[in-house]
């Protein structure tokens, strides 16, 4: 269990599932820069950030910019989208009553992302960690919940599995062990950095040039280099 001091930013958790380097110099070294898909998110979140947005339609309530906090993962955010979801029946575990509403509510996690579906798992793990929060929050289990994608239009249903689970403690665990030491990590060039905002501020190419000179000189120095 994480003391609310050492709590970090949930939503950085999508980040170090993209790449280690880009999390810890946006969340170690407070570096940002935006480019079009940032900015394109932000458009997103716009309406989805406002709290006072709040809707019931039929027997959906919807709440936005719902607060929540892991203390067992270490995470603390803001959930872009908190669907519950009427029921007649109690459900042990599952269901819970909303303040002046009637009936059992289930509830299910909405994200909002621009774009389509991606290759990985970087929004899943995102959503996953929302799941666990509310879960640890209101002592309920919470079996699935959805990714909206501003390009398509289109909602994507996640199903919150244990290999999805033991992928966001693995991922919250490395932010807080490169949190605690202040390391950002070296940077590993590949497709990925293509659609990363932060390639200009990263330099990959750079940083890996000066990786392989150290390399070179350390190997020269113990005499395995013979010519120069």
């Amino acid at each position: 269990m994480y003391s609310e001091d050492s709590l970090l930013l949930l939503s950085g958790i999508q980040h170090m599932a993209f790449c280690e380097r880009q999390w810890a110099l946006i969340h170690i070294e407070q570096a940002w820069a935006e480019n079009v898909r940032t900015v394109e998110g932000q458009h997103l979140h716009e309406r989805t950030d406002d709290p006072f947005l709040n809707e019931t339609r039929k027997n959906i309530r919807v709440v936005r910019a719902m607060p929540i906090v892991s203390h067992k993962l270490g995470l603390r955010g803001v959930a872009d989208v908190v669907e519950f979801q009427r029921e007649e029946k109690y459900l042990e575990g599952i269901t819970i009553q909303l303040e002046k509403r009637r009936g059992w509510w289930k509830l299910y996690p909405v994200e909002y992302k621009r774009g389509r579906p991606k290759s990985d798992d970087r929004d899943a793990v995102q959503l996953c960690a929302q799941a666990i929060s509310l879960e640890e929050m209101l002592k309920i289990n919470i079996s699935r919940g959805f990714l909206f994608y501003g390009q398509t239009k289109h909602r994507v249903e996640v199903l919150l599995d244990s290999a999805l689970r033991e992928r966001v403690q693995e991922l919250s665990a490395r932010m807080h062990e490169l949190f605690s030491v202040g390391i950002t990590p070296k940077a590993e060039k590949g497709k990925h950095c293509a659609q990363c905002s932060l390639i200009e501020i990263c330099q990959p190419e750079l940083t890996m040039r000066h990786k392989s000179v150290a390399g070179y000189l350390s190997r020269m120095m113990e005499g395995e280099v013979t010519d120069i």
